[in-house]
């Protein structure tokens, strides 16, 4: 049953396009552009495979993104779709955070399919962000700032993170934050306005993303 399920879901799942130079495609499929920036996925046990509205607002606003020589935050990276993506669109470095190991693995999984080094996409746990990594743990430093951080998880832990998210991004940098229901927008927007200025949300399908510039 279990294999019937994969069969099935691996049949429908197709290359998806987030925007003129962005595509997101099954592994195991060729992609229909060649020359796009085409990621290749294996969503494994993790979240992320870019048929959600939340992932889909978060790939469409990274692709628009200049990431050159920029350091990143993907907090809540799931399968490191959103991590990958600005890897794969110029960025320097990604740092990916999530609360399940599994998630780790995937990420690190989905790294070496896309031919990136694992070492510009390290991955931890979070609280004292303990790197997972065999038997060696490392700690990320909790002074760290990115020049963009993307946290696509849920509006209650964004506004419990509040305070994280926002220490972690530099002064003039960028946030992007999604799984936000469009009735929870204004509340996750006034957790934040203190340090962020965000730009107009988009929505799709209920689902809304918030993004905008740290400014103090």
């Amino acid at each position: 049953e279990d294999k019937d399920w994969e069969r099935e879901w691996m049949d429908n799942y197709h290359p998806i396009q987030c925007a003129n130079n962005l595509w997101i495609c099954p592994s195991w499929k060729t992609p229909p552009d060649p020359k796009a920036t085409n990621l290749l996925l294996d969503p494994g046990l993790a979240f992320g495979t870019g048929t959600h509205p939340t992932t889909f607002l978060c790939l469409q606003w990274l692709a628009d993104q200049d990431f050159e020589g920029k350091d990143i935050i993907d907090y809540g990276c799931g399968s490191g779709i959103l991590g990958i993506a600005a890897l794969l669109l110029g960025a320097k470095k990604v740092t990916g955070i999530d609360i399940d190991p599994q998630a780790l693995t995937a990420t690190h999984e989905n790294v070496t399919r896309n031919n990136i080094d694992k070492t510009r996409f390290p991955v931890y746990l979070p609280g004292a962000f303990k790197k997972l990594s065999n038997s060696v743990t490392a700690t990320l430093d909790h002074t760290h700032q990115a020049d963009l951080i993307v946290a696509n998880i849920l509006a209650g832990p964004l506004v419990e993170l509040t305070r994280t998210l926002t220490a972690h991004v530099r002064v003039g940098g960028a946030i992007c934050l999604s799984g936000i229901l469009a009735a929870q927008a204004e509340t996750v927007m006034r957790a934040y306005s203190k340090h962020i200025n965000f730009e107009v949300a988009a929505e799709k399908e209920g689902w809304v993303r918030l993004a905008g510039l740290r400014y103090q």
